[in-house]
């Protein structure tokens, strides 16, 4: 008798990370599956209603705990343990109340005292005096993970969903700084969508609009400075001369671009669109690689502008054991080179 296929269900097909990306952004509305999404911006007092919002996005606002979750599968990856089993044990945990994503932040805010780079790139926006508001617990989740991973109908339904929030509350211009927000919100909102369109731009964008109308960044001190062209950014936002400008027109940055392999053909980090918890190891050494590249140029400071490069690219530090260079965002560069008030 001829032997049947096994049909496997559709979820089955799909890795462990994704799905548990997945029942975040439905049920949490941001992907990691945390209560609270605004600690950062403890203290700043930004207005919740603006015509004007800065996007902080879940990659930004979650740094930390994407941190220590990568850095847990990476390591569970390593020793040929079985992280998936890991994804799948907290993806039932969250089924049931016990939110391991809450945890994650407590532990991180308890051992990682690192800047946010939002932090960096609020101050920036206040000294160029353009004002924002943040919608702090409100921000929905541009929920482009979702899109990446091919769930498109659950996607859609999130874009028509944020779409009215933000026309509800008149909300005009955006400032994002993921760019993989940045181009869901700009993009991909628009072609599923109904409604007015909202302005939409990356906060690279408008920090060079900024430095052509006059504004000027020094460091204190002369450093070399390369810098990582995210996917995202340079291949779907087209934002390539801008962030080189900006480095260029910083006084004290000597800016060593790569010789090859940048701009819109730059070799990923190895991570977005969820690989980094579909293969791990894999993942990591793309990410070594990338530094070594980027480390030909003599920089001491590399620069990227997405938090998951940003993670990727220490990651890639650490393998070579490079001690002496420090991978930084765009924000944090900019915040350290604002002029004395």
């Amino acid at each position: 008798m001829p032997v049947r296929p096994v049909r496997k269900k559709k979820e089955q097909l799909v890795p462990e990370g994704l799905l548990l990306f997945r029942e975040n952004i439905l049920t949490k509305g941001n992907i990691f599956g945390a209560n609270s999404k605004a600690r950062w911006a403890a203290g700043l007092k930004l207005p919740a209603q603006a015509e004007t919002i800065f996007f902080a996005g879940c990659g930004y606002q979650f740094l930390g705990e994407a941190e220590a979750i990568l850095s847990a599968v990476l390591a569970l990856d390593k020793r040929n343990l079985p992280w998936e089993r890991t994804l799948r044990i907290t993806r039932f945990l969250n089924k049931r109340g016990i939110n391991l994503g809450d945890l994650y932040g407590k532990i991180t805010h308890l051992f990682r005292r690192t800047e946010n780079p939002l932090l960096s790139a609020v101050e920036v926006l206040q000294r160029m005096h353009i004002d924002v508001g943040y919608l702090a617990e409100e921000e929905p989740c541009c929920a482009a993970p979702l899109y990446y991973a091919g769930f498109q109908e659950e996607f859609a339904a999130r874009a028509a969903a944020t779409q009215r929030i933000l026309q509800e509350r008149k909300i005009k211009r955006i400032i994002g700084m993921v760019p993989s927000c940045t181009f869901a919100l700009r993009t991909l909102f628009p072609q599923r969508g109904k409604g007015s369109p909202v302005e939409v731009s990356h906060f690279l964008e408008i920090v060079w609009e900024e430095i052509k109308k006059g504004m000027r960044f020094r460091l204190p001190r002369e450093v070399v400075v390369t810098y990582h062209d995210p996917c995202i950014l340079s291949r779907y936002l087209c934002l390539i001369e801008e962030p080189r400008q900006i480095l260029r027109s910083i006084e004290g940055v000597v800016f060593a671009d790569v010789e090859r392999n940048k701009e819109e053909w730059s070799t990923c980090c190895g991570g977005g669109g969820g690989f980094e918890v579909i293969y791990p190891e894999i993942s990591h050494t793309i990410a070594a690689n990338r530094v070594q590249e980027l480390l030909k140029t003599g920089a001491s400071i590399i620069v990227t502008s997405c938090p998951g490069c940003l993670i990727q690219l220490r990651e890639g530090v650490k393998k070579l054991k490079a001690r002496e260079v420090e991978v930084m965002d765009m924000a944090q560069l900019l915040r350290s080179a604002l002029p004395e008030e």
